[in-house]
C-alpha cells in the first residue's frame, strides 16, 4: 500500500481521487477463503459481492446477527449476510465503532442502525448497489457508489498506472476477502476521475439496460469512443464485423479476458469495408450473460500491454460470483418482420467448499436474417434492347414474369452457443485460478446473384440458356468456432510484494462453405470432356463446395512481481508468446478452373458457336483456396517490462513504464509511458499522459494469400465482379516485385484531460488526446496491367486480373476529444441518472508511400493507394458519436432512455456521399413482478430512423419495359442503402421483450 500523503488524503475527505494514478482495491466476499490482489492505493476500497436490485435493498426483510465490533469488519459481515456487495473505504472504515445489530431490519435500516454515532453514512445508487461514504460529502461518492463489480483479474489494466497489479497483504482483516486492484470506475459511460488516462467501467446492469443481444452492439450503445459498422455481401465481414476504438482500426485495439492478452479473429478484412486490410477480435465471442463488467481504457498503453495498445485496450472481466444466477430469455424482431432473436441465458455460481468458486454461464442466440435489397432493375436474361431514354425493352419473355427479389442485403442468419467457466480456488498461500471460453456460430449470408444473362458465371449450355435458367443467389456458410482457456497461480508474501505466473491459450477457426453456387468452369468440363447434355449438367453439376478454412492460436506465459514500499510501487515482469496460423485448403470443386490451363482455355473453339467455351473457375460468390495457398506459419515473442510510480508531492502522484519486445521476424522495439495527475483543488484535477507505442504486423497481414472475386467499381458507375489475388510479401510474386516485409506500426500518443467536481451531483470530464502512427501497415489498391511491366508478368504468372499487398505505406494522425458530463438526482419520487457523453475524432493520412527500390516505386502513389482506401482511414466512421442517457427507478419499475447521435460520415465508392448525422432513440422498462421475477420491454432505434438512401457505388439499376411500353421494373439499384459502412446498420425499429428470473 503506498502509504506516503495518507494523512493528506484523509484530510481532504478520502476523495476518491488524490493524485494521478492510484489504484482502488475492492474487497470482495469469497465465504472462508483469503484472495488478496491489490494495487497501488491510498487507500483500499471494499466490495463485497452479489449485486441486488434496488427495490431489495429498500424493501426486503433479513435476519442479522452483528456484533459491536470495528466498522470495517461490521460491514464485511453485513455483506456475508446479505450477499450484498457495499463499496467502501478500508482506511477510512477502519476509523469507527459499529453498534450490533440483531434481528429483521432491512438492509438499509441495518445499515443505518450499525453505523450510529459514526461519521458514515449508506447510499444507494441507480444499479441497487450500496456504498459508503462521509457523511459530510457527497461529491466523488457517485464515482464510489460505481465500483461493484469490480473482477478478479482487472489487471493493473487500464492503466497509465501500468502498475501490473500491485498487491498487498491486509493483515487486519479477519474475514477471507479477496483485493482486486483496480484503476477507476465508470458506469453506463461514466469516466474515471481518479486516473491519469480516462477508463470507462460498464457494468452487467448498464450493458443489459442497451435492450441489445450482442456484446459489440452493447458497447457501441454507452461508449461513444468505440464503433462497431455494419456492411454487407462483404464475405466473412458479414458475420464478424469489425470493432474500433477512436476511429482507428480494429487490430489497434487491444482487448483483454480477466486481465490476460485475448487472441484475435482468424479473419482478416479484404473487402470494401470499415477496417480493410486489418483483423480484429471477435467481440461477440463472449456471452454478454457471463460478463460481470466491461473496461475501457481509452489511451495508448503499449507500453504496459505490448502490441495493440495503440487506441486503447478493452478488458472483459467474467463473472466470479460463488452462488445466485439467472435464467434469462429475450424475444425480438425488426418493425419490417423479419430479423427475429430468440436469446437464452443461463448463468449460475458454485462454491467449491469453502474455499473456491466456478462460475457458469451458458447461451443460445438465434438471429433469423434481414432484407433490405432494392429490386433487380436490370435484365436477367439475354436478348434485352436499350432505348434512346436509356430503358431497356425486354426480349425473352421470361424477362416479364423474373423475380425482381433476388438480393439478399442485411444482417447474416446466425446461430451461436456459449460456454464460460470462471474459476478460482485457494491453495496455500496463494490462489489458483483460470477460465474457459467457448463459442460455435454458424452464418450464412448472400453473395451478388448471378442471372441468366452472366456468360462468366452461369455459363450458356448447347441447349442456348444458361446452366441454372433463372439464375442462382450463392450463400456464404461459416461456422466460427472460438475457444479460450486459461490457468494461474497468484500469491503474496509478508514484505507486501506478490507473484502471478500464468499460461493462456487461445484460438479462432472460420471455415467456408458455398451454397447454392455452381463452378462455371465444371459445366463447360462436363459438356466437352464428360460429354453430357444440358439437362444431365443441370442435373448433376455440384452445388455445394467447402471453400477453406482459417485458424489463428495464440499461446502467452506470464511472470508478473510486484513490490510496494513506503513511498513508491514497483513491478516488473516477462512475457512469453507463440502466435499460429494456417490456412486449410478447401475442396478442389471449389477453387479449380476446369476450362483453362496455364491462362490458356482448353475449349476453345468446340461449342459450334452456341454456348460457353470458357466460364470462371471456382466456386461462384466465394471462391475456395488451393493447397498453393494453404499456410502454417508460426512467431515467438519474448517481452520484459518495468514501472514504477510515486508521490512527489502532496497532490501529484507519476508513473513511468518501460517495455522490451522482440518478435521473430521484424526485430525488437522498446516503448515507454509517463503520466501524471494534479490534484489542483478539492474539486478541479488535472491528468496527462505520453507514451510510445508500436502494434506487430498481425499473421494475417504478414502469411494471408488468395483470389477472391471482387465487386468494384466500373466505368460506368456500375459494379463489376473482378478476380482480386491478394498476395503475401514473402511469395514468389511479391519478391519478384521487391515488396519488402512488414516492420510494426510506431506511435505517439498524448493526452491531457481535465476532472471538475461542480456540485456534490454533477461531474465533470473533458480529455484531449493525440495519436500519430508512422508506417501504418495498410492494403494496397487492387493493381491490375498496365501499371508497370513487371507486375504484368506477375500477375499473369498468377492468374488474377488484379493484385493487392500489405505495405507499410501510411503515417496518419488522429486528433479528439472524450466529453462526460454525470447528474444524480432524485425525482419523480424516485432517482434519476442522467449521463451526457461524446466523442469527437478526426484522422488524417499525412503521408503515402511505396516501398523503395520496388517494382512498385515506378507506379504512381495515388495508383498504389486509391482515394478510397485512404477515405476507409479517414472518413468511414463518424465524425461524432454523442450519447446521451437518463436511468429512472422508482420502486420496482426501471426505466432506461437513451439517444444515440451518430455524425456524418463520408464513403467513397466510384462517387462520393455523405450521409447526414442521425439519432437514434432506444428504451427500455423493466418491472419485478416479485423480488426474483422481472419482465422487460423495449425498442432500440424506437422511431425507425435509417441512414440516407444510397446514390453512389449501385449495382443491376435501370428499367425494363415490354412492347407495349409498359414499365416491368424501375429500379435505381439493389442498395438502397450503402453496403460499405453503416454505423448503427440500416435494419430499422427493433422491438423486444424478455423475462428474467434471478436466484
Amino acid at each position: 500500500m503506498v502509504k506516503l500523503k495518507s494523512k493528506k488524503i484523509i484530510n481532504k475527505k478520502i476523495k476518491l481521487r488524490s493524485g494521478f494514478f492510484f489504484l482502488n482495491c475492492l474487497y470482495k466476499l469469497r465465504s472462508n477463503q483469503t484472495y488478496t490482489h491489490c494495487g497501488l492505493s491510498v487507500f483500499a476500497s471494499i466490495a463485497l459481492s452479489f449485486n441486488v436490485h434496488a427495490n431489495t435493498v429498500q424493501s426486503q426483510m433479513v435476519q442479522f446477527d452483528i456484533k459491536a465490533q470495528r466498522a470495517d469488519l461490521a460491514l464485511i459481515d453485513f455483506a456475508k449476510q446479505t450477499e450484498q456487495t457495499v463499496v467502501f473505504s478500508f482506511e477510512l472504515a477502519k476509523q469507527y465503532q459499529a453498534q450490533s445489530v440483531f434481528g429483521y431490519y432491512t438492509q438499509l435500516d441495518a445499515l443505518n442502525t450499525m453505523l450510529q454515532n459514526t461519521e458514515l453514512d449508506a447510499v444507494v445508487d441507480q444499479n441497487g448497489l450500496l456504498s459508503i461514504k462521509l457523511k459530510q460529502i457527497n461529491r466523488n461518492d457517485n464515482n464510489m457508489m460505481k465500483l461493484s463489480g469490480v473482477s478478479a483479474a482487472v489487471l493493473p489494466l487500464l492503466m497509465a498506472v501500468n502498475s501490473q497489479a500491485v498487491n498487498a497483504q491486509e493483515e487486519t482483516a479477519k474475514e477471507n476477502i479477496e483485493k482486486i486492484a483496480i484503476v477507476g470506475s465508470r458506469v453506463a459511460g461514466r469516466s474515471v476521475e481518479d486516473l491519469p488516462v480516462p477508463v470507462d467501467i460498464l457494468s452487467a446492469e448498464a450493458l443489459e439496460n442497451t435492450g441489445q443481444t450482442e456484446v459489440g452492439r452493447m458497447l457501441q450503445s454507452i461508449a461513444p469512443s468505440f464503433n462497431f459498422s455494419s456492411s454487407s455481401i462483404s464475405d466473412g465481414t458479414d458475420a464478424l464485423r469489425p470493432a474500433t476504438l477512436r476511429g482507428l482500426g480494429p487490430d489497434q485495439t487491444l482487448v483483454l479476458i480477466n486481465g490476460k492478452r485475448r487472441h484475435q479473429a482468424s479473419i482478416i478484412h479484404i473487402n470494401t469495408s470499415v477496417g480493410r486490410g486489418t483483423a480484429g477480435t471477435d467481440m461477440n465471442a463472449i456471452p454478454a450473460s457471463a460478463i460481470k463488467r466491461i473496461e475501457v481504457l481509452r489511451d495508448g498503453a503499449a507500453a504496459q500491454y505490448g502490441s495493440d495498445a495503440i487506441a486503447g485496450v478493452i478488458n472483459i472481466v467474467l463473472k466470479d460470483a460463488d452462488d445466485g444466477g439467472k435464467a434469462a430469455i429475450n424475444y425480438g424482431q425488426y418493425s419490417e418482420g423479419d430479423g427475429e432473436t430468440v436469446n437464452l441465458d443461463f448463468n449460475k455460481g458454485f462454491a467449491l467448499g469453502d474455499e473456491g468458486y466456478v462460475n457458469v454461464t451458458l447461451n443460445y442466440r438465434d438471429r433469423a436474417p434481414t432484407n433490405r435489397a432494392g429490386l433487380h432493375g436490370s435484365c436477367q436474361f439475354y436478348g434485352c434492347t436499350e432505348l434512346s431514354d436509356g430503358t431497356l425493352l425486354a426480349g425473352d419473355p421470361r424477362e416479364l414474369t423474373a423475380d425482381r427479389n433476388t438480393f439478399r442485403i442485411g444482417d447474416a442468419d446466425s446461430q451461436q452457443f456459449g460456454l464460460t467457466v470462471n474459476t478460482g480456488y485457494e491453495l496455500g498461500d496463494g490462489e489458483l485460478y483460470g477460465f474457459i471460453t467457448y463459442s460455435t456460430r454458424d452464418n450464412e449470408s448472400a453473395a451478388f446473384f448471378r442471372h441468366n444473362a452472366n456468360a462468366g458465371g452461369n455459363p450458356v449450355l448447347q441447349d442456348n440458356d444458361a446452366t441454372i435458367p433463372l439464375g442462382f443467389l450463392p450463400k456464404i456458410n461459416t461456422t466460427i468456432d472460438d475457444i479460450s482457456y486459461n490457468f494461474g497461480y497468484k500469491t503474496q508474501f509478508d514484505n507486501d510484494a506478490s507473484l502471478d505466473l500464468s499460461y493462456t491459450y487461445g484460438e479462432n477457426s472460420i471455415g467456408y462453405t458455398t451454397s447454392d453456387t455452381i463452378n462455371a468452369s465444371y459445366a463447360n468440363f462436363l459438356r466437352y470432356d464428360q460429354g453430357l447434355s444440358a439437362a444431365d449438367i443441370r442435373a448433376t453439376i455440384p452445388r455445394e463446395a467447402y471453400a477453406y478454412g482459417m485458424e489463428l492460436s495464440l499461446q502467452t506465459i506470464n511472470l508478473d512481481f510486484t513490490q510496494d514500499f513506503d513511498d513508491y510501487s514497483f513491478a516488473m515482469g516477462a512475457e512469453i508468446r507463440t502466435d499460429e496460423y494456417r490456412i486449410l485448403e478447401g475442396n478442389e470443386y471449389a477453387y479449380r478452373d476446369y476450362d483453362t490451363n496455364n491462362g490458356v482455355s482448353i475449349y476453345n473453339g468446340l461449342s459450334g458457336g452456341v454456348g460457353s467455351e470458357n466460364a470462371s473457375g471456382g466456386t461462384q460468390g466465394f471462391g475456395g483456396s488451393s493447397p498453393a495457398s494453404s499456410v502454417d506459419e508460426s512467431r515467438d515473442v519474448i517481452s520484459f517490462y518495468i514501472d514504477a510510480e510515486a508521490y512527489v508531492i502532496d497532490d501529484v502522484i507519476l508513473s513511468g513504464a518501460l517495455r522490451y519486445d522482440n518478435y521473430k521476424g521484424f526485430g525488437d522495439t522498446v516503448n515507454f509511458k509517463l503520466a501524471g495527475n494534479w490534484s489542483v483543488t478539492d474539486d478541479i484535477s488535472l491528468r496527462g499522459a505520453l507514451s510510445s507505442g508500436f502494434r506487430a504486423p498481425s499473421m494475417q497481414q504478414l502469411y494471408f494469400n488468395n483470389i477472391s472475386t471482387q465487386f468494384v467499381v466500373g466505368p460506368n458507375g456500375t459494379l463489376v465482379a473482378e478476380e482480386v489475388g491478394t498476395f503475401r510479401n514473402d511469395s514468389t510474386l511479391a519478391q519478384s516485385l521487391g515488396i519488402p516485409k512488414l516492420t510494426e506500426e510506431k506511435s505517439q500518443n498524448r493526452s491531457l484531460g481535465i476532472v471538475y467536481n461542480v456540485t456534490d451531483n454533477i461531474n465533470v470530464t473533458v480529455d484531449y488526446y493525440s495519436i500519430d502512427i508512422d508506417d501504418r501497415i495498410v492494403i494496397s489498391n487492387r493493381l491490375g496491367k498496365g501499371l508497370s511491366s513487371s507486375l504484368d508478368a506477375a500477375l499473369v504468372s498468377s492468374g488474377a486480373g488484379a493484385g493487392q499487398f500489405f505495405l507499410n505505406g501510411a503515417d496518419t494522425e488522429t486528433r479528439g476529444i472524450d466529453f462526460v458530463a454525470t447528474w444524480n438526482t432524485e425525482g419523480l419520487g424516485g432517482t434519476l441518472d442522467f449521463t451526457l457523453a461524446a466523442n469527437f475524432t478526426k484522422t488524417d493520412v499525412v503521408s503515402l508511400f511505396t516501398p523503395a527500390g520496388s517494382g512498385l516505386e515506378t507506379v504512381p502513389v495515388e495508383d498504389v493507394f486509391s482515394d478510397q482506401e485512404i477515405s476507409i482511414i479517414e472518413e468511414w466512421q463518424p465524425e461524432d458519436r454523442i450519447n446521451l442517457s437518463a436511468l429512472y427507478q422508482r420502486d420496482d419499475w426501471t426505466v432506461n432512455l437513451s439517444l444515440n447521435r451518430f455524425g456524418e460520415y463520408t464513403v467513397k465508392d466510384g462517387g462520393s456521399q455523405t450521409y447526414s448525422a442521425e439519432i437514434l432513440t432506444d428504451i427500455k422498462v423493466n418491472y419485478f413482478v416479485t423480488e426474483d421475477l422481472s419482465v422487460n420491454i423495449g425498442a432500440n432505434n424506437l422511431f425507425d430512423v435509417y441512414p440516407d438512401k444510397n446514390k453512389i457505388g449501385n449495382s443491376r439499376l435501370g428499367t425494363i419495359v415490354d412492347a407495349n411500353g409498359n414499365t416491368i421494373v424501375s429500379s435505381p439499384g439493389v442498395f438502397e442503402y450503402s453496403r460499405r459502412s453503416a454505423p448503427f446498420g440500416f435494419n430499422g425499429a427493433y422491438y423486444y421483450i424478455g423475462a428474467e428470473y434471478r436466484f
